[in-house]
């Protein structure tokens, strides 16, 4: 079986060194040691100045909001994970969609001035496949209506443009460090902002509004990390170069092989350094993705329809996204990890060749 993804696994014994000295201690958890120190090893790796830790990537989505004191609507885009919207309605406020760009598959900047009302109080856009958004035309728009940004980079570990980390716009970036992500902790996530009156109102909500052990500021919620998740991420980061070279390797091989298959790529645009976190294809038809991803089940090989459906299309949500909507249909990610042979790209590239070569077989 060829799945979709595998978590990278460190040195274990590096990670049983880790977990050694977390039994030594007996600290394991409330803002430890381990958690310190990951989180000024993501600050020097990724070259931020403010950086928290937190338990995953959707707390860090419902912190930002909370932080931003945000209210009635929030523009956001279709083509992202259900916890992009599910995010903004558990925190009380209203999803408004506006379509992508047929390219990039980010929101498109030229869409979302129509889409703001008098109830409109920021801006929630995602970093698809870690393709950077339109951030200096999303920013001019948000300035002008007065509005907040939050970026939900769950994919964009690592991303720079214009000599700097894609973290640094908005007024909060997220970020998920999940198991399936390039850079993980098992389980967790970061909230990253420039603003260090924000960094002290989150690091205040992440740990249920302490501000001292007997004194509390405002409402809080328990979005701390323990330190056996900081140890994975802290075996994990050395190696992220290591990861990222063979991920680059991989995603270059499979342009290859691939190269008549008639399928699209999403536009890279503008980004200096790219993750190659995801390998994803676009289809002519949804026919031909569907006889695809049977093909490539029958021979015990994953793909994942990523994003299906649009978020737009949710029981709780609604919005008209001709461009999403279409894209939902034709886009399928193939198997991408770091333990993936090349033997085993060329048989999903020829099996997917002899789809598009025999489509009734």
């Amino acid at each position: 079986m060829i799945p979709v993804t595998k978590p990278y696994l460190p040195n274990p014994d590096l990670y049983k060194k880790y977990i050694d000295d977390i039994w030594e201690r007996n600290w394991l958890t409330n803002n430890g040691p381990l958690v310190n120190e990951l989180e000024l090893k993501l600050k020097e790796y990724l070259d931020l100045d403010h950086l928290l830790f937190v338990s995953n990537g959707t707390i860090a989505l419902q912190l930002a909001i909370k932080a931003l004191g945000l209210t009635g609507e929030i523009i956001t885009t279709p083509f992202s994970y259900v916890a992009t919207t599910s995010s903004i309605v558990w925190e009380g406020c209203t999803p408004v969609f506006v379509d992508i760009l047929s390219e990039k598959l980010t929101i498109d900047p030229k869409k979302i001035e129509a889409a703001i009302t008098s109830d409109t109080t920021a801006i929630l856009a995602t970093h698809v496949y870690g393709i950077p958004c339109e951030v200096e035309a999303i920013q001019k728009i948000a300035n002008k209506h007065g509005l907040k940004v939050i970026y939900d980079g769950a994919h964009a570990f690592g991303i720079r443009v214009k000599g700097k980390s894609i973290f640094e716009y908005g007024d909060i970036s997220t970020c998920s460090f999940h198991a399936t992500k390039i850079f993980h902790s098992i389980e967790g996530g970061a909230v990253i902002t420039k603003n260090p009156e924000l960094l002290r109102k989150m690091a205040l909500l992440r740990n249920f509004g302490h501000d001292g052990f007997d004194k509390y500021t405002g409402v809080g919620i328990n979005a701390k990390n323990s330190e056996f998740h900081a140890a994975m991420g802290l075996c994990v980061l050395p190696e992220f170069n290591i990861i990222l070279q063979k991920r680059k390797s991989q995603y270059e091989q499979y342009k290859t092989l691939l190269i008549h298959l008639k399928v699209d790529y999403p536009s890279l645009g503008t980004v200096e350094s790219y993750n190659f976190s995801y390998f994803p294809i676009i289809f002519q038809s949804s026919e031909v993705l569907l006889s695809s991803m049977k093909a490539l089940e029958e021979n015990g090989i994953g793909s994942r329809r990523y994003f299906y459906p649009g978020l737009n299309q949710l029981d709780y949500t609604s919005g008209a996204c001709p461009i999403s909507d279409d894209i939902c249909l034709r886009v399928l990610c193939l198997p991408l990890y770091h333990k993936l042979g090349e033997e085993e790209q060329r048989m999903i590239a020829r099996i997917l060749l002899r789809v598009q070569n025999n489509p009734n077989t």
